[in-house]
């Protein structure tokens, strides 16, 4: 563990990096995956499952924390990690993509958003300097800027004007971050689906020389391969000595191609939010645990796995559970896809360590290609 934060760069297998951030209060080893703690708890597991699972990183949501239980409330209860029992380190977004999406109203200018809460009507207002004090009264580790994220498709001239915004905002963050040695404020890159927007607000975070870069608003509705074609040109902007993280992503598949890219950190609510709808991650594909074919199969979803949720329980169960609407049938299969998704960062780390990330790669696409097991 290191006082300061700290990005080393320990090798790479074609774009693919293999690295470790150090801070105070952990190591998160790289290529990572952040499993989603939106309001302080990752959604039907407890923290040491995770934690065991291989998490070194959870992300808290600034949004949904500042409606409840409210950034002064948990800064006087001794801070996010404190209260939620995970003394690893917390990367807290900075709101704006839930402004964004779950804000019946709102309006937008150049000192920030004024929103309406979609708990209770209440109006807040979020500039720049109060979404980092709020990250601040959380006790982040790493802290996001405020950005404006459009949803794609939207006309060019739309998707400027928020990057310019958004911009201009990373640099008012940056002023009211400071200087916090053991912490991190990292930019979050915009632009849409047009390169040469991209580009501008890559180079122009650049200049900033922030602790970490984001590249955001992607998965939001565009194909995968406009995805992969805006880190294609985002990246080599971007300094190879920071780390460079991809919110909001996403499907195994997704993380394996934007690994290959050179992404070093992802978050996705998709293994807890798919877990509780019946839907299991494996190293064979996805498998629908409703589907019928369950009901009378007492094998396990994957008899190597690591994960006891994977390994211990029947399929027939883990259908009963499901088809029953049973918590416990949500709880087992968010167990099991966190932990698949910890086992292909693992998986994607070693490969990388060995030179041999482009053959992991094939492998474990051709091991999803195969399918689930035949039914009996």
């Amino acid at each position: 563990m290191h006082e300061k934060f700290q990005f080393t760069l320990k090798a790479t297998s074609g774009k693919a990096r293999l690295g470790e951030v150090s801070m105070p209060r952990g190591v998160i080893r790289t290529p990572a995956f952040m499993p989603v703690g939106t309001v302080g708890t990752v959604k039907a597991m407890y923290l040491d499952q995770v934690r065991e699972g291989g998490a070194d990183i959870i992300l808290g949501n600034t949004y949904h924390l500042m409606l409840r239980p409210g950034p002064e409330r948990v800064a006087r209860l001794g801070g996010l990690h404190e209260l939620i029992r995970w003394p690893h380190p917390i990367l807290t977004d900075s709101g704006g993509f839930q402004v964004m999406s779950l804000s019946g109203l709102r309006k937008l200018d150049e000192k920030g958003v004024t929103f309406k809460s979609h708990v209770d009507g209440s109006t807040h207002h979020m500039s720049p300097e109060r979404s980092i004090e709020i990250q601040g009264l959380l006790d982040s580790d790493i802290q996001m800027q405020l950005d404006e994220c459009v949803a794609l498709p939207a006309e060019p001239k739309e998707i400027e004007r928020a990057m310019e915004m958004s911009l201009r905002w990373a640099e008012r963050c940056r002023v009211a971050f400071g200087e916090q040695p053991g912490k991190a404020m990292f930019g979050i890159v915009q632009g849409g689906d047009v390169p040469d927007l991209r580009v501008r607000s890559a180079e122009g975070l650049k200049q900033l020389d922030l602790k970490g870069y984001a590249v955001g608003g992607l998965a939001v509705g565009e194909p995968q391969e406009v995805m992969l074609k805006m880190l294609d040109i985002t990246l080599p902007v971007l300094p190879t000595e920071k780390p460079r993280y991809l919110m909001g992503v996403g499907t195994p598949d997704d993380i394996l191609k934007s690994v290959a890219q050179g992404i070093d950190m992802f978050d996705c609510v998709m293994p807890t939010r798919s877990g509780r709808h019946g839907l299991a991650f494996t190293r064979r594909g996805k498998v629908n645990i409703r589907n019928a074919r369950h009901a009378e199969d007492m094998r396990p979803l994957d008899e190597e796995s690591n994960c006891p949720a994977s390994r211990d329980y029947s399929r027939a169960y883990l259908h009963h559970l499901v088809r029953s609407n049973e918590a416990l049938g949500g709880m087992l299969l968010s167990w099991n896809n966190l932990s698949y998704y910890q086992e292909l960062m693992q998986g994607i780390r070693k490969s990388i360590e060995e030179g041999r990330f482009a053959d992991f790669m094939a492998e474990t696409m051709e091991m999803w290609a195969k399918g689930d097991i035949d039914a009996r």
